[in-house]
């Protein structure tokens, strides 16, 4: 155990429920357990009891469990009283723990002690928190894959990899007496190889688990008139955005959550882009254009029939006057009125008035932002987790090189420790405490 207090807190949402539940964790359960309830009850087996204060009144009354530590969440002794989810009672049962020694868990804290108590570790850990937050069905059974361990055995199985690794270069180095020589053997080179597919594979998967964790935002911009709120209605399937025949509609920035294939995508309706003297439609404009600089994707609408004549010249004009195009579709609307011959690969025929094309444009996003339709074994990861994996191949792309070149092990045992402390940042195994705390202050309390 890595503290010696003993910590509660109202393990269930704040408000009035049907059932309401006070954990507490740590060396003082046993007293808590004999003050509140008359006794401890055996391990893991639900008891019936009253809830009593100082004075031996009754608070209220409900289940008793109790798990013995080490076989309990947080590692700890861990009692949890169940009683009636109305927030006065709760509170009392709550202030009566804390006259008995514990303190307010932080947010998150059961959680930590859990990760500190080696009861799991720190991407499951996260996994929690992710589970809870979940906003789809893909994202919880994600979510829950990483929680079993899923994410954490692959990375496992690389570090067990790169640790074999080392032990065999650094034995050259080490001894060289035993006339070790690791730059003659083959087998060094296919181990790198082979660690670098396995992580560039986890990289991929991650990749999914994000986006299904963080989601994507996308702005629909383009000219006065294009057809952009239209087309945000017909996405979003109700009437978020206001449509008329008038040009410059939209003034200010509309957003929408909508699921693509269970990914949280935010839509973002803006103002038409043109160059005006309205003070608010130059505000409006420059809200579209901040938009656009920090959206994950652009959705690029244009009107087919107002263009017949200049259509790849206004598309270029249109795309060369966008803050940031590197990731962006072109939606062609309007193609009931009319439609071209052909289409770039980057453009979609639509019509928001009757709906053509938008399941085509759908599967293009999809496929624009690498989303694979089938979730089966994605498991939920973070921008940290990505960003832990690229520095891991960087390390063991470097290791490639030097290995290639016949340069000194020194450096290449030098590239495999690197990568080794960038994947063991994932599980918690070289993780700082300023980490831990911003990680585990984002959960709620009571877990």
């Amino acid at each position: 155990m890595y503290e010696k207090d003993t910590i509660t807190a109202l393990a269930t949402p704040l408000g009035k429920g049907g059932i309401g539940v006070v954990r507490v964790s740590g060396p003082l359960v046993e007293l808590v357990a004999k003050e509140m309830v008359g006794e401890l009850p055996k391990s893991r087996v639900a008891a019936y009891r009253n809830f009593l204060d100082a004075q031996g009144t009754v608070i209220d009354q409900g289940l008793v469990l109790y798990f013995k530590a080490p076989n309990s969440f947080t590692g700890e002794d861990v009692l949890e009283l169940q009683g009636h989810g109305g927030p006065v009672v709760m509170n009392l049962v709550v202030a009566r723990v804390l006259e008995l020694g514990a303190r307010l868990a932080k947010p998150g804290e059961f959680s930590e002690r859990a990760f500190l108590n080696d009861k799991m570790d720190l991407s499951q850990a996260e996994a929690i928190a992710d589970l809870i937050d979940s906003a789809s069905s893909q994202a919880a059974k994600s979510a829950l894959r990483s929680l079993q361990g899923e994410f954490s055995k692959k990375v496992n199985s690389i570090i067990k990899g790169l640790i074999e690794l080392r032990v065999y270069v650094e034995a050259s180095i080490d001894f060289p007496e035993e006339e070790i020589d690791f730059l003659d053997n083959p087998k060094i080179g296919e181990d790198l190889d082979t660690l670098v597919e396995k992580i560039d594979q986890l990289i991929e998967q991650a990749g999914q688990g994000a986006l299904l964790r963080e989601g994507v935002s996308i702005v629909l911009a383009g000219r006065p008139n294009a057809g952009k709120s239209s087309l945000m209605n017909c996405l979003t399937g109700q009437d978020t955005s206001i449509v008329t025949e008038i040009a410059g509609t939209t003034r200010d920035v509309v957003n929408e959550l909508i699921h693509l294939e269970g990914v949280p995508v935010r839509l973002i309706d803006t103002a038409g882009l043109r160059k005006g003297n309205n003070p608010v439609e130059i505000e409006g404009v420059r809200r579209a254009e901040k938009e656009i600089a920090l959206a994950d994707y652009v959705l690029v609408v244009v009107d087919l029939n107002a263009h017949r004549l200049d259509l790849t010249a206004h598309i270029d004009e249109l795309l060369a006057t966008l803050p940031k195009v590197e990731n962006y579709i072109v939606a062609l609307n309007k193609a009931d009125l009319w439609q071209p011959e052909h289409v770039s690969e980057k453009q979609v025929l639509v019509s928001a008035k009757t709906g053509k094309g938008v399941d085509d444009l759908r599967a293009l996003i999809a496929e624009g932002i690498g989303l694979r339709v089938s979730s089966e074994g994605t498991f939920i990861a973070r921008a940290r987790h990505l960003d832990a994996l690229q520095r891991g191949i960087q390390s063991l792309v470097r290791g490639q090189a030097l290995f290639g070149n016949n340069t000194a092990g020194e450096l290449l045992a030098e590239e495999l420790r690197s990568c080794q402390q960038a994947l063991g940042e994932i599980t918690g195994e070289f993780t700082s405490d300023d980490l831990l705390g911003t990680i585990f202050a984002s959960f709620c309390i009571g877990k």
